[in-house]
């Protein structure tokens, strides 16, 4: 009986320590960088959770974007809200610029991440739309403990760690602009850092335009071997049945033309300079 007593005890004391360790593992807060959430995750969290507060964000974007903070009852995280739907048949910009039917529309954030999703990138944060009071806008995951590519240049002046693996990412970013047709291409406010050295592509309101050129040819040197390939994988069908809702039928042959425009340049410049030259992993 004692022997029994005995065992029954240590087998108690064992699954107590089970239950510290298991809430322990559970109760280990996020990463404070980053996106705190990917996915079906991020995008039902977008959708659903309830907003806290809402305020206009103090910086230079012409959008008025709003930052939000949202919480489903566990989880508490911010957002950005974008409301912005301008055209305008002529657009005459400062630096003298021109722009014929110029568009700037908060749907075409939601076209940036589907794209992204469908080639499996991971460079632009999740983003959906959605009715907040009387606004219908696009809400996109708030990329934690970031800054801007432009803070790291000119207010930190930090140099990447790892040189060619940062350079590998500029290369995927490069890519993603030039097959969205970015004409806000050169604003590198839109790309943000974070302390692990990741990149991401936001602010893609401006983007998609029907040009059936690429907007700077000679910036994609190297290109990623998974990337390409998952290029190449696009489906036209499902392209479409997913960017239907966000852009028109010109705007999404205009992205198929220069789709395959990148794999002829990829390609040319294989042939012209070898693999190792021009493909990484």
């Amino acid at each position: 009986m004692a022997v029994r007593y005995w065992d029954m005890r240590v087998r108690l004391f064992a699954a107590l320590l089970l239950a510290a360790s298991l809430h322990i593992e559970a109760t280990v807060p996020e990463p404070s960088y980053g996106l705190p959430l990917r996915g079906e995750a991020a995008e039902r969290f977008l959708r659903t959770a309830r907003v806290i507060s809402i305020r206009a964000l103090k910086s230079k974007a012409v959008t008025r974007p709003k930052k939000v903070e949202l919480s489903d009852g566990s989880l508490t995280w911010s957002a950005v809200f974008k409301t912005i739907y301008e055209y305008q048949p002529v657009k005459r910009f400062d630096n003298g610029e021109v722009e014929l039917n110029f568009t700037d529309s908060f749907e075409y954030e939601i076209a940036a991440y589907e794209l992204d999703k469908m080639l499996n990138l991971g460079i632009v944060p999740p983003a959906v739309r959605r009715r907040i009071n009387s606004e219908v806008g696009s809400l996109s995951l708030w990329v934690e403990g970031a800054m801007t590519e432009w803070e790291r240049i000119e207010v930190k002046k930090k140099r990447p760690p790892d040189l060619e693996a940062w350079n590998e990412q500029m290369y995927t970013i490069r890519l993603f602009l030039q097959l969205i047709y970015d004409s806000d291409y050169t604003n590198i406010n839109n790309l943000l850092v974070t302390p692990d050295w990741k990149i991401y592509k936001i602010d893609s309101s401006r983007a998609f335009r029907t040009h059936m050129e690429l907007r700077r040819e000679g910036s994609l040197e190297r290109f990623s071997r998974r990337v390409l390939a998952s290029l190449r994988a696009l489906d036209r069908d499902e392209l479409e049945t997913r960017l239907d809702p966000w852009l028109t039928k010109k705007q999404i042959e205009a992205l198929w033309v220069r789709r395959g425009l990148i794999l002829d340049l990829a390609d040319r410049r294989v042939a012209e300079q070898g693999e190792e030259a021009v493909l990484f992993d």
